[in-house]
């Protein structure tokens, strides 16, 4: 009895001698052990209220990126084309600058932030604009934005919406870049009436606010006009602004853009600063989807043909001449014509205008190697037979 009694008291005491301030300075003591948890940076779920509706999208963090209030983002505001709309928040982050984000991130140190417009909806209809600039006033001030370095860019049915956005909010943007959009919404076919005076409109808007215009020559959706009907409304009133046509490419002009390595570079370049206006520019371009071919004599066609092999000896491209065209034939049978863009670098005129395969010859000038390049990855492929050895 004795003992039990001894027992009990002992634990009393123990229980005394845990005090809520022991217990803290424990608690502290394990919580200074845990790892410290770090921003999730990459494509990240979102959701934003804007009158009475809950709207999913997403927002981009890049894999440096930190919460440090003396060092702000830049911050890029991404308006998606008619086929991801939506509402689930993710399919637009499947073509445009979310596509060129995920094959080069380096190239863009920018938080982006990418509403989704829904199905029954355009990104011109007014509650749409509320959205998007809702969805950047959270992000931002989430996420520790720049507010003279926030950028704004669309294309096809979010180039409409971009073009609303800069005449709507004109000292909000730093920089502006569009593809294949215009404004005159192929859903509005009557704004044509006022082709005359409605781009003026928007170059007097707008003002010198730089703008880099995107578009295919051959684009049966959104008319090249459009885009050189804004074009020459900024010359006319000094503004600054780019065009870029894209030769005998269709409406998807963004692919190209946002893959053009001196995009981003080209948004950082510019602040926004209210006490210093940006010199007027006019500057119009026509980009040929290949270069000018040459023509390389039988002898120099002959020192392409063969049969090239990857690092695992496994045999990956035939090259061969008929006439004066050299072609190349996959392992399946599949064959690409190829056409000289100098005597050692070929290119597919009917492919990829990036794709470039490079020679690489010998002390005496014999091709020993090709190496295919395109803007993601180098192979290599040796000209050479496979091992005959066994394992």
């Amino acid at each position: 009895m004795h003992r039990t009694q001894a027992l009990l008291a002992s634990i009393l005491l123990l229980a005394l001698a845990w005090t809520p301030a022991r217990a803290h300075s424990v608690s502290a003591a394990l919580g200074a052990a845990r790892p410290r948890r770090t921003q999730e940076t990459g494509f990240l779920n979102r959701t934003v209220e804007v009158r009475g509706s809950v709207y999913h999208f997403q927002v981009y963090l890049p894999e440096n990126w930190t919460r440090d209030k003396r060092h702000p983002w830049p911050i890029i505001l991404f308006l998606h084309g008619l086929g991801e709309r939506g509402t689930e928040g993710m399919w637009q982050t499947q073509v445009g600058l979310p596509a060129a984000v995920r094959d080069h991130p380096e190239r863009w140190p920018f938080i982006i932030v990418m509403p989704q417009c829904p199905h029954d909806r355009y990104w011109t209809d007014p509650a749409m604009l509320a959205l998007a600039m809702a969805s950047l006033k959270q992000e931002s001030a989430e996420f520790n934005a720049d507010p003279n370095r926030t950028y704004l860019t669309g294309l096809s049915l979010g180039g409409y919406g971009a073009w609303e956005l800069a005449r709507l909010y004109p000292d909000r943007w730093a920089a502006i870049a569009i593809a294949s959009g215009g404004i005159f919404w192929s859903y509005a076919p009557e704004r044509w009436r006022d082709a005359a005076t409605l781009p003026a409109a928007y170059a007097h808007a707008i003002g010198r606010t730089p703008i880099w215009l995107f578009h295919g020559s051959e684009d049966p959706v959104v008319p090249t006009r459009e885009s050189e009907l804004m074009f020459e409304a900024f010359k006319a009133s000094g503004g600054q602004i780019r065009l870029w046509i894209y030769q005998d490419l269709h409406h998807d002009s963004w692919s190209r853009a946002y893959n053009e390595p001196d995009l981003p570079r080209w948004f950082l370049d510019h602040r926004r600063n209210p006490q210093e206006e940006p010199a007027a520019l006019a500057q119009r371009l026509v980009i040929p989807l290949h270069p000018p071919a040459i023509r390389l004599t039988v002898a120099q066609l002959d020192a392409f043909t063969g049969d090239y092999y990857d690092i695992r000896g496994q045999r990956v491209v035939t090259l061969f001449r008929q006439g004066d065209q050299l072609y190349q034939k996959g392992v399946r049978g599949d064959i690409a014509e190829l056409a000289a863009e100098s005597p050692s670098v070929l290119f597919y005129p009917n492919g990829s205008s990036i794709t470039r395969i490079t020679a690489q010859r010998d002390s005496d000038g014999r091709i020993i190697a090709l190496t295919l390049r395109d803007d993601r990855h180098a192979e290599r492929w040796t000209r050479k037979r496979p091992s005959t050895g066994r394992n």
